[in-house]
């Protein structure tokens, strides 16, 4: 199935006389010497030197007025003019024309004068004007039946009111339409079809142009026409009124009775149950019950489902009337409910929270949804009036029209009785169209000048009475003005956004139909209403054309005239030019954009300065613009040719500059051709073939493949399947986009099968405009859930960019998604709100949200609204903090927080931008708060209003744009649903981040979160270069064994999560204030400004050396100082694994970067940075050389000094800065190591001596929750205690020490064991501050010594070898002759003096020589545990059999250990652990 351009020639016309146009056309080509060369681009420089580019002819002091139009039998298609001296009117005025004369182009198309109705359907006349403008308005309408046309009228009358303004005398008299009996049947269907749906874009009759002339036939008589304006609602402009009808059409598919889609509830996000996650996991669950005041506790199966456990709490209710399917279950402190009808762990929820999670039961009907949809929003309606309303956009008012169209009418009655007081006239015309955005037509102009021109020259015969030809003239130019006028009104209706329009458009002329292949022209007339400011400052100007599809240039015509301004009633650049491309129409594609940019001559630099531009889709509804059309133009920059779509601006909103073109009158039309490809014939492809199209497949997007990949790709296009490649590469290898092509394309995409359809996202990017490829990838999409949909909003929302109108596919997909999920209305609101601060597409993004508000009824519209004041006031107050002085900022936030609570009083309740889940009531004043970051960002704290909630803390940011954060954590949260999908919990914590407008949004904070930089701070002046910081902070805080497992856990997991998403992405800026750690040991980045390997410099130096943050103080921890060295390599293992997890995904993650491209990211601009991911992806590598790989990286970043060295100068500028926030009741968080409400220790008792050394004092330690623990601690190392507490607090009164000169001769121990528990006492039992204080909780907490080594690794990977023999650990790999082997691991290795060596390992493969085949990995220093993770290649290994590998550690010279493999018995692809002897065999 292809397109091809079908157009009709007229079919009124005989063949001969057909003929005869076409011969008329082509001999008048020579008459017109003047060419001009416009040099267009190499793509079809073969074809410009055939084409003319515009015809001129010049005629000078000639006015003609045609007369009725005639033939004559031989069929001549010129009429007969009568050719009037200007003499006879004036014989030296050089006001009769404003537009100067001058070589004018010939517009390629016949012109035509208004014909009699009886020749209508008969002839096609041709009329001259003067040469010295040739102005014309092609007004385009579809043919219809007179039947037709009459019942669309009374259709009209019955349901709009008509309101007639101008002369009252008489109507105005209309031409028939023309009949449709000419024309194929099927075209007449298509016909009468367009014209009952009013089909957007085009007006009614778009089938046939029409034309109107400045001059009249000699026997027509308009005299007193009537200009009448219908009142149309759905807006004069039919391609919004379309959209407007298909919104409404979406929206009655899900009525306000329909309970499943319109609940009103915000369900609980889930996903596919991930089995390797829970594969026999069971929850902890809390119930809350309305009518019990006890807590119940369940212990459910992760694959429960959510019904059967509400079936299992009614029965422990011992309540068995009541049934599951009448309740429900929702989050405590949040407004939303789990899914019944879904397993428990397919709740998000579940699978990110381990600790007891706290449920709600209550009955469907009081938790009733207030979002839901009444039925009144059923009745409601949207068309113009709404829609502009909510896009906040001005429209000429058919009040204000009628208004002064009212009193053109009176002065024109008073003139035609008196024949005097022109000025009024003048007047009231500029007035008329100054309404009608200052566009003023050639035939106003000619009117007012003529009828100028007959009220002197009547003054002046006034003696020789020559009133009756006076009069007669005034009647006819009276009648052509009120004609010009109404032509006007028509031609601004169908251009621009209006609320009525004329009830009888000026009627349909046929005059040229062009060949199929006849070359795209258009005539460029004029820029009206250019700002007087222009006038000064540029002599001249000038326009040139662009023609693009898909982001590529096609065509560029430069203009070589510039032309000065006029002055007629505005100001004005008349250019009207014909512009001709050497390209046929035919072969355009039907998604092509056409782009005018308008360039001024400086007066003084004497160069072009681009001034405004437009662009717009050369074939709208897939059919061609006709005759006269209105665009606005942009004074914005012009955006990236990249960026070229219909929505870049929008031309039918009105804009103070207006440009007119006017195109030819065929008819072009897509039509579509069922062809399907010959397959019989097409042989198996070889094997190396789809080996190397499996290469090319690694690219995954074709922005990365060559133009020679692209053609080898092609070329075997229809070797390929899902199998060994990506539909958007085969369809992005397309060599262009004619007509074979685009049949192929779709041949490809109809007998493609897609194994997912997030493979679908691909096809949705800028690089496929045609419409059939994005409709086949939302069909995909729409098989997705709609909380998978979620996920994936932002990209779908950036591709709505490229999407050929707003009734799209992908368009009705989201306002579809949005009737059916609070979630996603919700989301898609904030993303559209925010998209509108985008350079460009702000109008298609307000329509959407218009049409989204509409569609989520008025209780969720109202919502919105409340949200959108909250931001509102937010932002006032960051400015205004942001702009006092620091001394008064303080003064500030506590005035300024007085407005959100009078927010509150009035609204009651407001749900949170962030999620939609979090209502919020009020707001905490003393935990309000700024930061004294350089942003000075905000911190508030609203109360919760649900009562089982607490309360929530967000920070509001000004100066920041927060898209690129939300980009990073989106990324990241897929990264993290991959690996929970895989049964891998990073332990992961992911915030939430909303950008709600130009550089602003609102930020989640994590509690109990606090920064690295912080940590270094308490540890003192080089805290950043000590080893132990990290492990001594997680120690001071987690105090029982138990809890510091458990973080030192969560800490091993989500430092390695981190390292990963970070090293994909890029993350740079990366310093001690950018990362941060709960005391449960999680570990998570913020601020993501700089991403993409986009590092800051200073000096011209990177400050970011490391491939991501990994520092040895975090190995310090990870490893016990070292005591478990194979907690790094498990470590190491955990990260590779994640690693290749991720790369498995490469294709969506680069998908969804792509789709990103064009949102004006900072650090996110083109193909360099979507290849950056690309290559730490590495998709093209095995899973070992990609372990390899990322372990070279970890290292690398453990030997970066420049990451300490960096957070160490960040300390010591940050060391004179309060970090944390500022509050406003002057209070400030402190960490728990300083005060703290409860003692951590009970008390502490000597129980005697120790077993080993009797130096050592047993002690008893009991923890607040009676938890005991046994320490063993020196005399000395109380005197050290005791020392610290005196410097730290030195105003305290402390207990006296028993030092030994207080002992007694004769039973010392006792009395020392006595005054030491009485010294512990007192300290544990005095003062708060040290009780409680760091160096007690460590003294007394830390290496108890019943502390077991744990019996389980970290990470359960790899085989568990008890005993302490040195081990190495290889991944044998073999394929087509290639035998590749991954050194993994060694444990347990000694130099025989029993120190650590510096060990590498040397293989042999024998039986060949050994220096032949001799390979070697880098060594590690001193370590008994070394990884590596190194591959060792032999290539053309013909067999295994008969082949041993010989395996040797060494320490530089000294042997450690070697093995000796015979590799024919190997397991292959397997990791395995192999024992090392201590000698070689």
């Amino acid at each position: 199935m292809a397109y091809y351009w079908k157009t009709d020639l007229n079919p009124s016309e005989p063949h001969e006389e057909q003929n005869e146009h076409q011969e008329f056309h082509s001999i008048s080509q020579p008459l017109f010497p003047s060419q001009v060369s416009l040099g267009f681009d190499q793509l079809i420089d073969e074809a410009s030197d055939k084409i003319p580019l515009y015809q001129t002819e010049v005629e000078e002091n000639i006015f003609f007025v045609p007369s009725s139009p005639n033939r004559d039998s031989k069929g001549h298609s010129l009429v007969e003019t009568n050719q009037i001296s200007m003499n006879e009117f004036t014989s030296e005025s050089q006001e009769f024309s404003c537009h100067h004369a001058r070589k004018i182009p010939v517009i390629g198309f016949r012109p035509c004068v208004l014909p009699k109705s009886q020749n209508i359907n008969k002839e096609s006349s041709w009329g001259k004007h003067d040469g010295v403008d040739n102005y014309r308005f092609n007004l385009s309408d579809p043919s219809s039946t007179n039947v037709d046309k009459n019942n669309l009228e009374r259709e009209w009358k019955n349901e709009n009111h008509i309101y007639y303004i101008g002369f009252e005398s008489s109507s105005l008299p209309v031409c028939p339409s023309f009949s449709t009996d000419f024309m194929p049947k099927e075209e007449n269907k298509r016909s009468e079809t367009n014209t009952v749906e009013l089909s957007p874009m085009l007006s009614e009759c778009s089938l046939l142009p029409r034309m109107w002339e400045s001059t009249w036939a000699k026997d027509t008589k308009l005299i007193d026409c009537s200009i009448q304006l219908l009142e149309v609602p759905q807006g004069s402009n039919k391609s919004l009124a379309s959209f407007c009808k298909k919104v409404k059409v979406i929206r009655e598919t899900y009525p306000a009775a329909d309970i499943n889609s319109n609940s009103g509830k915000i369900w609980s996000t889930i996903t596919a149950f991930p089995y390797q996650l829970f594969s026999n996991t069971k929850l902890n669950i809390n119930i809350f019950t309305e009518n019990s005041t006890r807590l119940l506790h369940f212990m459910p199966h992760a694959n429960y489902l959510v019904k059967d456990l509400i079936a299992e709490i009614l029965r422990s209710c011992t309540n068995d009337q009541l049934s599951p399917e009448d309740h429900l279950l929702s989050i405590c402190g949040y407004e939303e409910i789990l899914q019944n009808d879904h397993a428990l762990g397919s709740h998000k929820i579940f699978q990110k929270d381990k600790s007891v999670i706290q449920l709600h039961l209550q009955t469907k009907w009081k938790a009733t949804g207030k979002f839901s949809r009444q039925l009144e929003d059923d009745h409601s309606q949207f068309n113009l009036n709404q829609l502009l309303e909510f896009m906040h956009i001005w429209k000429v008012s058919r009040q204000s029209l009628s208004t002064v169209i009212k009193k053109f009418d009176f002065h024109l009655k008073c003139l035609l009785k008196s024949q005097q007081n022109m000025d009024n006239i003048m007047k009231e015309v500029k007035n008329i169209c100054s309404v009608l955005g200052c566009v003023e037509t050639k035939q106003i102009t000619d009117a007012v000048n003529k009828l100028n021109l007959i009220l002197q020259r009547k003054t002046e015969d006034f003696h020789q009475n020559l009133e009756t030809s006076g009069k007669g003239f005034i009647e006819k130019v009276t009648s052509e003005l009120s004609m010009s006028i109404y032509q006007l009104i028509d031609v601004y209706c169908k251009s621009f956004y209006a609320d009525f329009q004329p009830l009888n458009p000026p009627p349909c002329v046929s005059h040229v139909n062009l060949g199929l292949h006849s070359h795209l022209s258009f005539t460029v007339y004029a820029a009206h209403n250019i700002p007087e400011t222009w006038v000064h400052s540029y002599k001249a100007f000038s326009f040139s054309c662009w023609l693009t599809y898909a982001g590529k240039k096609l065509c560029h015509v430069r203009n070589c005239r510039n032309i000065p301004f006029q002055k007629l009633l505005f100001f004005l650049v008349n250019w009207n030019e014909m512009i001709t491309f050497p390209l046929e129409v035919n072969s355009l594609p039907r998604e092509s954009m056409l782009t005018i940019k308008l360039s001024g001559i400086s007066s003084a630099a004497n160069s072009a300065d681009l001034l405004a531009w437009t662009c717009f889709p050369l074939f709208p509804k897939e059919k061609s613009f006709l005759g006269s059309v209105l665009f606005s133009m942009t004074f914005q920059s012009a955006p990236p040719i990249e960026m070229i779509a219909p929505g870049v601006w929008d031309v039918s909103q009105h804009s103070p500059l207006t440009l007119q073109i006017d195109f030819p009158a065929p008819e072009w039309e897509f039509m579509k051709l069922d062809s399907e490809e010959d397959r019989s014939n097409i042989e198996e492809p070889p094997r190396e073939c789809i080996k190397h199209i499996a290469k090319l497949a690694q690219k995954l997007s074709p922005l990365l493949l060559s133009e020679e990949k692209r053609r080898y790709l092609w070329f075997y296009r229809f070797y390929c399947s899902n199998e060994n490649c990506f539909l958007p590469l085969v369809l992005g290898s397309a060599p262009g986009w004619d007509e074979r092509t685009i049949s192929e394309i779709h041949v490809i995409l109809r007998r493609w099968t897609f194994s997912h359809p997030l493979e679908a996202l691909g096809l949705l990017t800028s690089s496929f405009p045609d419409q059939e490829i994005r409709k086949v990838a939302v069909q995909q999409l729409d098989n997705l859930l709609n909380d998978e949909l979620l996920e994936y909003l932002p990209q779908l929302v950036q591709a709505v960019k490229f999407e050929w109108n707003l009734e799209s596919p992908l368009v009705q997909l989201l306002i579809q998604r949005s009737l059916q999920s609070i979630q996603i209305a919700h989301r898609l609101y904030w993303l559209l709100k925010d998209a509108q601060n985008e350079a460009y597409f702000k109008s298609w993004y307000q329509k959407l949200l218009a049409a989204l508000q509409f569609c989520a009824g008025k209780a969720l519209s109202d919502e919105f609204s409340k949200e959108k004041k909250l931001i509102e006031i937010l932002g006032d107050i960051g400015k205004k903090v942001k702009s006092a002085n620091d001394p008064q900022r303080q003064e500030v936030l506590k005035k300024e927080i007085g407005r959100l609570e009078e927010f509150f009083q009035y609204i009651n309740t407001c749900h949170l931008p962030l999620c939609p889940a979090l209502c919020i009531k009020g707001i905490d004043r003393n935990a309000c708060s700024y930061f004294t970051s350089n942003a000075l960002p905000l911190k508030i704290t609203f109360i919760n209003a649900n009562p089982m909630g607490k309360n929530i803390s967000v920070i509001f940011k000004i100066g920041d744009d927060l898209r690129q954060d939300m980009l990073v954590l989106q990324l990241i949260q897929v990264m993290d649903n991959i690996w929970l999908q895989e049964g891998l919990d990073m332990q992961m914590i992911i915030y939430r981040c909303l950008s709600t407008g130009k550089d602003q949004g609102l930020v989640q904070m994590v509690p109990d979160a606090v920064t690295l930089a912080k940590i270094h701070r308490h540890a003192g002046l080089i805290g950043p270069l000590k080893e132990n910081t990290i492990k001594k902070w997680f120690s001071q805080h987690n105090h029982l064994k138990t809890d510091y497992e458990k973080a030192l856990r969560n800490f091993f997991y989500s430092c390695a999560g981190w390292c990963v998403v970070t090293f994909i992405l890029g993350v740079c800026d990366r310093h001690n204030d950018n990362i941060m750690l709960t005391k449960s040991g999680h570990m998570f980045h913020i601020d993501f400004g700089k991403f993409l390997g986009h590092a800051q410099t200073f000096g011209g130096i990177k400050r970011d050396r490391a491939p991501f943050i990994f520092t040895s103080e975090m190995e310090y921890f990870i490893t016990e100082g070292g005591k478990m060295p194979k907690n790094f390599q498990d470590f190491v293992e955990l990260c590779c694994r994640a690693y290749n997890i991720v790369r498995k995904h490469s294709r969506l993650l680069l998908n969804l970067v792509e789709m990103m491209l064009q949102a004006g990211l900072p650090e996110l601009r083109g193909i360099q940075d979507l290849k950056y991911v690309y290559d730490n992806l590495r998709p093209q590598d095995t899973d070992l050389e990609a372990t390899s790989h990322f372990t070279k990286k970890i290292k690398e970043s453990l030997e970066c000094f420049p990451v300490k060295l960096n957070n160490l100068i960040h300390t010591l500028a940050q060391m004179s800065a309060i970090n944390p926030a500022k509050s406003a009741s002057q209070t400030s968080s402190q960490e728990s190591s300083m005060k703290s409400a409860t003692r951590s220790i009970q008390r502490a008792t000597i129980l005697g001596f120790g077993k080993k050394n009797r130096h050592l004092y047993l002690i008893q330690v009991t923890h607040r929750n009676k938890e005991t623990i046994v320490i063993e601690k020196s005399f000395d190392q109380f005197f050290k205690l005791h020392s610290h507490l005196q410097k730290q607090f030195a105003s305290l009164i402390l207990p006296e020490f028993p030092h030994w000169w207080h002992l007694p001769f004769t039973n010392s121990d006792h009395k020392r064991f006595r005054d030491l528990n009485h010294y512990m006492e007192q300290i544990l039992n005095g003062a708060q501050e040290v009780a409680n204080s760091d160096c007690v909780l460590d003294f007394f907490l830390s290496e108890p010594i019943q502390q077991t080594v744990e019996e389980e690794s970290l990470c359960d990977l790899g085989e568990k070898l008890p005993d302490k023999k040195p081990q190495v650990q290889l991944v044998i790999c073999y394929e087509d002759t290639k035998l590749t082997i991954l050194v993994k691991h060694m444990k347990n290795i000694h130099l025989p003096d029993g120190s650590a060596p510096s060990a590498h390992v040397e293989f042999y493969l024998l039986p060949y020589p050994s220096e032949v085949r001799r390979r070697k990995t880098k060594s590690v220093p001193k370590c008994t545990d070394p990884t590596y993770n190194e591959i060792v290649v032999y290539e053309e290994v013909t067999e295994l059999q008969g082949h041993v590998l010989m395996l040797i550690v060494k320490s530089n010279t000294t042997f450690v250990g070697a093995i000796n493999i015979q590799l024919s018995s190997v397991l292959l692809n397997e990791e395995k652990w192999y024992p090392l002897g201590n000698s070689m065999i």
